[in-house]
């Protein structure tokens, strides 16, 4: 388990040149990739030299086995980076080592704040509470940003229909901050889509799906979805918050 301090937007963020280069890279990536299937991208991504070192980041939540079981076809050697906030529920820590050994992924990396980060910072477990988003930055977002490092791409489960802030994605965008790509090859994937393909090559599933979990965070800020509710519902419920940072531009480098 890799246990991170913290970097210094100062210390990571890229020259101007290199970002305006690393837009024009992913306009290039999008226009000669945009009619591929996703298997395709993927065994393009991962086996054509397009990047030179690539992760591939996952919560192991209601969705993640659709992605790491289309990975594992191709690399089971590909780093996959979970990022344990110590807030997590139990069932997920526990799905993550089952679905791991079920695809026989060998390179999964547990990524977490460094204690004495957090206890700095946080030392009562209290700043989810007080700060929501400040609370991400730290057990997520900062952590995830130093394992990055060095690394040109990385892989996300993002889909357009989970939220309208993801409405315009493509397959490829860039981190904010950063001169990184993002790759998104489930950025089509409807629910029913997902569900067949768990269905057909018979995936276990998260045990918190059944149990009224559709979307699947910490579980201090994830709660049950009533019937005819968006799946996304239940995450920061009545925050007015809709992503933990990694995704986002007040989310800085991942």
């Amino acid at each position: 388990m890799l246990q991170l301090g913290h970097q210094s937007s100062e210390e990571s963020a890229p020259a101007l040149d290199e970002r305006m280069a690393a837009q024009d890279r992913v306009a290039d990536l999008n226009a000669r990739y945009r009619h591929f299937g996703t298997s395709y991208l993927l065994e393009a991504v991962l086996t054509r030299g397009i990047f030179d070192r690539v992760a591939m980041v996952s919560s192991f939540g209601a969705d993640s086995a659709v992605l790491l079981h289309l990975i594992a076809q191709i690399d089971r050697d590909l780093p996959v980076l979970f990022i344990d906030t110590a807030l997590l529920f139990e069932e997920t820590l526990t799905y993550q080592q089952d679905l791991a050994d079920h695809l026989g992924l060998t390179n999964v990396q547990v990524i977490r704040a460094a204690k004495s980060t957090v206890d700095a910072v946080d030392p009562y477990g209290a700043l989810r509470f007080s700060n929501p988003d400040a609370c991400c930055d730290l057990r997520k977002t900062q952590p995830i940003n130093e394992a990055l490092q060095g690394h040109d791409a990385w892989i996300t489960g993002r889909k357009r229909h989970q939220a309208q802030t993801r409405q315009g994605l493509h397959y490829f965008d860039l981190d904010d901050g950063t001169a990184r790509i993002k790759i998104n090859p489930l950025i089509d994937w409807k629910p029913a889509r997902i569900a067949a393909h768990l269905d057909t090559h018979n995936l276990p599933r998260h045990p918190l799906v059944a149990r009224g979990y559709p979307s699947i965070g910490c579980a201090p800020c994830t709660t049950r979805v009533a019937k005819g509710e968006d799946p996304r519902a239940g995450r920061w419920r009545g925050l007015g918050k809709t992503e933990c940072g990694l995704h986002s531009s007040k989310g800085a480098t991942s």
